[in-house]
């Protein structure tokens, strides 16, 4: 499922297409996604000049003039496909088309139809159901070590399943998550608890780290993820821990470990909460 990278990505694809430009025309052609579409959707959107594309957490926001913003979750197999000059024949999963008075086309397309589209007001959109409870944005200027370790006092669950929540973090997911605590030397296993005080500072630090390298990188395709323009993401290839069950800790390689001594110093896979984990024993603890 697209993470925070991948959803910044789309964001930034679909903001010089749509910002500042009018909506002529908003077709579906189905009445739901993973939820009922608005009934008023077109109706809401069409002449309406869009004012923003923005994003919280996983989710982005596409606001209007009038007030209206179309919230959007990508859900597995969602993407926003943009064409700015003349497009081609829609595909069997194109199921929503916003065309722009500068002649751009955007075609939501999502073969299983897992994401979802709803209608907010900008008044009020912080308290609406779908971002309420939403934590803090790990790209914002106030996510730092002293306000990770707050979210994570008391939590006595491994610190890898509770940076899931989107409640203490917004936009996390498995991947970032296992790259994170690589970069921060820190066991997924860990005590979530028990980061506080440096052990968090380094932890933030590593987050936004990695969240940014992931955006200037597109973001990692490993299987539906494409940026609007139709381009993979490549941060996969830099992927340190994810994925690389058996290999040699990059880690320690380069601190110079036995990366084949009693099975230390390679990546390990765990399973947390139903999802992999991936890590190194030698050096995250």
């Amino acid at each position: 499922m697209p993470e925070l990278p991948e959803v910044e990505t789309v964001r930034r694809g679909l903001a010089p297409v749509l910002e500042g430009r009018r909506l002529v025309r908003v077709t579906a052609a189905r009445a739901d996604l993973r939820l009922p579409l608005p009934v008023d959707l077109a109706q809401r959107l069409s002449g309406r000049r869009i004012t923003a594309v923005g994003r919280r957490g996983k989710y982005l926001l596409v606001h209007s003039e009038g007030g209206a913003v179309l919230v959007v979750h990508l859900g597995m197999t969602g993407r926003m496909k943009v064409f700015t000059g003349a497009a081609p024949p829609p595909e069997p999963h194109d199921h929503v088309v916003f065309e722009t008075e500068g002649g751009a086309t955007i075609r939501y397309c999502d073969p299983r139809r897992f994401g979802l589209m709803v209608l907010a007001e900008e008044e009020g959109l912080a308290d609406h159901p779908l971002l309420a409870r939403l934590g803090p944005e790990p790209l914002g200027g106030e996510f730092h070590g002293a306000l990770l370790g707050a979210r994570l006092a008391g939590r006595s669950g491994p610190i890898k399943t509770v940076l899931m929540d989107q409640g203490v973090v917004a936009g996390l997911g498995n991947i970032y998550v296992c790259e994170s605590l690589f970069r921060a030397g820190l066991s997924p296993r860990r005590k979530a608890s028990t980061v506080r005080a440096r052990r968090a500072e380094r932890l933030a630090e590593a987050v936004k780290a990695v969240l940014i390298e992931a955006i200037a990188a597109g973001g990692s395709s490993l299987r539906d993820h494409r940026r609007p323009s139709g381009e993979l993401g490549y941060f996969q290839h830099g992927f340190a821990a994810y994925g690389r069950e058996g290999e040699p800790c990059p880690r320690c390689a380069g601190d110079g470990l036995d990366g084949a001594a009693g099975g230390g110093g390679r990546i390990r896979r765990i399973v947390q909460a139903g999802r992999s984990t991936f890590y190194c024993a030698t050096h995250q603890r």
